[in-house]
């Protein structure tokens, strides 16, 4: 019986020798995993804060118009006789485009001058008359009555000399106006009446539109918020304005640089917009009336100053930060990082500019800081593979994601 309660306090000395044994090791294997992951530096992609001077703008939709327009109507009934241009062409101030028959009016004009030569004959007639019966009147041989009726014909025949010259210039304007030409310089839309057609100054579209399209004009609304900006902007000089497809503004093709000509003297009190003009040399036909495109207003520029990536600063409950890189300390391999509050000036979706909080020179983390805490220790690495960046739901100062 002694030998056997022996042998069970040796085999429980056994067991709680195993355990402890076992708990022991456990856990120096689970400190020594806490130290391994304590001491495992974070990769990480980083860019140094560069001081540029940067643009700033306001962005909007814009529609282009054509810079003139203008619809060519005829000024006088008949016969389209004539159509001297192609739809779509270019043509100059001046440069005849149409004509109406010019018969009707030659012939007017012609009885317009034989009326006047008629009229000159008895012009000349009366006015002899008038002369005679004056030098009778001086020597008594007739009355005076004779000699102001013989006034009064010639009188009379002076002033339909003068309707008749009037009728005349009346009628070469119209036998002008059978030679239609085109009021400005610009391209040729649709032709609305083709030759054959009776026209008249009456038409509801008129023969055909032309669009002065270089230099062609953008039209684009801003907030009202943004009237002191521009304002501040014109009062300096011209203000720059660049046009570009549809699509980001920042990333999409540009389609040719111009300044604002006007800025419309209300605001809209339905949509609380200022309206505003710009305008483009249009050199390669790039912006055509009616198309939409993106309008950047170009209303100051930032010297000097000390720019991040967007992706690099976060936001926390006070403010905005950036994780900073700090060298390895002396007989450290890695760097680490602080999370540095930062003041910002101005941003966009290409840069943000820091007023406050980081020099140039500085890095900071772009990549890989949704794993950061403050003291965080570091690996920079190039290219991809950093780690997911925080957006929304980003770390807080001092805390982890």
């Amino acid at each position: 019986m002694a030998r056997r309660r022996g042998r069970v306090i040796v085999v429980v000395v056994v067991v709680v020798l195993v355990l402890v044994a076992v708990v022991v090791i456990r856990l120096e294997h689970g400190t020594g995993k806490k130290k391994h992951m304590a001491s495992t530096a974070i990769p990480v992609t980083v860019a140094k804060a560069v001081v540029q001077t940067v643009p700033v703008y306001l962005d909007a939709l814009g529609t282009v118009v054509p810079y003139r327009t203008v619809t060519v109507q005829p000024m006088i009934t008949g016969p389209l006789e004539k159509v001297l241009f192609h739809e779509g062409q270019f043509v100059k101030k001046g440069q005849e485009i149409a004509e109406i028959d010019p018969a009707p009016y030659q012939a007017t004009l012609a009885q317009a001058k034989a009326k006047l030569a008629q009229d000159q004959a008895s012009l000349v007639n009366a006015e002899l008359q008038a002369r005679q019966y004056a030098s009778l009147v001086a020597q008594n041989y007739t009355s005076k009555q004779q000699a102001a009726t013989a006034n009064a014909t010639a009188a009379e025949d002076r002033a339909l000399v003068m309707q008749d010259k009037a009728s005349i210039e009346s009628d070469q304007i119209s036998l002008g106006y059978t030679k239609i030409t085109a009021p400005i310089s610009g391209i040729t839309g649709i032709l609305q009446v083709n030759a054959g057609n009776i026209v008249n100054p009456n038409l509801s579209n008129g023969i055909v539109v032309i669009n002065t399209l270089q230099p062609v004009s953008v039209q684009f609304s801003l907030p009202q918020q943004d009237l002191p900006q521009i304002t501040a902007a014109m009062s300096k000089g011209k203000v720059d304005l660049v046009a570009t497809a549809e699509g980001n503004p920042q990333t999409a093709k540009v389609l040719d640089h111009g300044v604002i000509s006007v800025l419309d003297n209300t605001v809209s009190a339905s949509t609380g917009t200022l309206t505003l003009k710009g305008n483009f040399p249009n050199p390669k036909l790039a912006l055509w009336p009616g198309a939409y495109v993106n309008v950047r207003t170009l209303v100051r520029t930032i010297p000097n100053a000390v720019t991040v990536p967007p992706v690099a600063v976060q936001q926390g409950p006070q403010g905005s930060f950036v994780f900073l890189i700090k060298p390895s300390a002396a007989g450290h391999k890695n760097p680490t990082v602080i999370d540095q509050a930062v003041t910002i000036g101005y941003e966009d979706e290409a840069t943000i500019v820091i007023t406050k909080g980081i020099t140039a020179g500085e890095e900071v983390v772009t990549e890989g800081n949704s794993r950061l805490k403050d003291g965080s220790k570091v690996k920079i690495v190039t290219g991809a593979g950093a780690g997911a960046t925080s957006g929304t739901g980003a770390p807080t100062p001092g805390g982890s994601a």
